[in-house]
């Protein structure tokens, strides 16, 4: 009798993995006529809004996916605590020109960087001097020394890659206030990074070098950029004032929040899915990341509303602080080397709710190969693009421990309208596109728990 028993609980496993193109197509008619994912969205958007780490705001996203995921009856639902970096923008961001001789007072679009010490409310008001790289700021040397060094570095627009078009620019927002306050400079100011001039200002993350003044770091929107440089050009002896309140405050616990499915063959053998439940305190989070969350959930939730039992365990990570101090991946990592815990596979999707046309992967060649082995398998859903390199930000901390690190790639080209702004709310992401993309996950997500990798 119990023989009988064990083989007929394997016997669901055993069928539906028999035939990948018809279990794929499952996938996707299931999530394309009756998915949860944009209801789910609309919800961390509209009800829960923005979540910087530390917030009240990313307080209330842990517990309200926690309780999501429990909803769907995974079979574990827990939190991993983590200590997060608390930084509060304290208050309206403000840069002026101060003494245009064509424009008198001119008021430009503004958002302080994340982790940046602000003013106060007195504000200062310096020189401009404008480069377009870092190596341009260094090579001005003593030239900086108590100025408001202004980064006019913009996208490449002939990238056709967005991403790769933002990677070649990010260092000026990232390192720039540490390279310039090491050469004196009292400000910085750094052209927005998006692929289109607007007026809309985005934010992001900059670090610090701890050896030199923290000084005010803001970025301006592309169209008043272009602005500044044009005034600039005639009139050398510019002045900006420059007001932010920013604060880093106490360190403050927060959590990863994590739902799995156990595996029936070989649970041991674990495949995370997932997204940074974090945002920016400007916009909803919408691309960045709430579409990654909730297809990572929707993944595990296909898989309870098909009746699949996955031969390996199914993990869906949403990791906190993925923003400004990527803590929330680096703990998952570090607690998964002390359990011993065996990854094979790990997918992260941050790069907004676009349509999907593929995976970037990161791993042996072997692993690369068996992944490119599943074309014919996903070419049919427009999956085409296997070769480029890459993974994650929370993913990249487990790379040292073995596992094929796979980012789900969408077509990047309006991401950077809405990255880091205002913008990125539930009303910018197109329902089918979402839904595709959750669709793409739980597939590859089939192929890896039915094969391995």
């Amino acid at each position: 009798m119990k023989k009988f028993l064990l083989a007929a609980a394997f016997v669901p496993v055993f069928a539906f993995g028999q035939n990948h193109e018809s279990n794929l197509r499952k996938i996707y008619d299931t999530e394309l006529s009756s998915g949860h994912t944009y209801e789910n969205l609309r919800y961390l958007c509209k009800v829960v809004g923005n979540r910087l780490a530390g917030s009240p705001g990313a307080a209330a996203a842990v517990e309200w996916t926690k309780q999501l995921m429990e909803s769907y009856d995974f079979d574990t639902v827990y939190l991993q605590p983590v200590m997060v970096p608390h930084w509060d923008r304290g208050g309206k961001d403000v840069v002026k020109i101060t003494n245009s001789i064509k424009h008198g007072v001119v008021e430009l679009n503004a958002l302080a960087l994340g982790n940046t010490q602000g003013t106060g409310p007195k504000g200062l008001v310096g020189q401009v001097i404008e480069v377009k790289s870092i190596p341009e700021l260094q090579g001005l040397g003593e030239k900086v020394k108590g100025k408001i060094v202004f980064f006019n570095g913009p996208m490449d627009p002939k990238l056709i890659d967005s991403f790769q078009a933002y990677g070649g620019a990010n260092a000026q927002r990232s390192s720039g206030a540490a390279e310039a306050s090491r050469l004196g400079a009292v400000g910085t100011l750094v052209r927005s990074l998006s692929n289109t001039v607007n007026k809309i200002p985005h934010t992001g993350n900059q670090r610090y070098n701890p050896d030199f003044p923290k000084i005010p770091a803001l970025a301006i929107s592309t169209s008043d950029a272009d602005l500044l440089s044009q005034l600039l050009a005639d009139q050398a002896d510019l002045k900006v004032y420059l007001e932010s309140h920013g604060e880093m405050k106490t360190e403050k616990l927060s959590y990863n929040v994590i739902g799995e499915i156990r595996g029936t063959e070989k649970p041991e053998e674990i495949i995370a899915v997932g997204g940074h439940l974090d945002s920016w305190d400007v916009g909803e989070g919408a691309h960045d990341d709430g579409a990654g969350c909730m297809q990572a959930i929707e993944v595990l939730r296909l898989y309870r509303q098909l009746g699949w039992k996955p031969r390996r365990t199914i993990r869906a990570v949403m990791w906190m602080n993925e923003e400004n101090g990527l803590r929330g991946g680096q703990e998952y990592a570090r607690v998964a080397m002390e359990k011993g815990e065996k990854h094979i596979a790990a997918i992260e999707s941050d790069s907004g709710g676009f349509l999907p046309i593929g995976f970037s992967s990161t791993g042996t060649d072997e692993q690369r190969g068996k992944l490119a082995s599943w074309a014919d398998l996903l070419r049919p859903f427009q999956l085409w693009n296997l070769q480029k390199a890459g993974g994650g930000a929370d993913i990249g901390p487990l790379r040292d421990q073995g596992p094929i690190l796979i980012g789900l790639l969408p077509d990047s080209q309006r991401y950077f309208y809405y990255h880091h702004t205002e913008a990125d709310v539930f009303e910018a992401v197109v329902q089918r596109e979402l839904e595709l993309g959750a669709a793409a996950m739980a597939a590859l997500v089939y192929l890896l728990e039915q094969e391995g990798i």
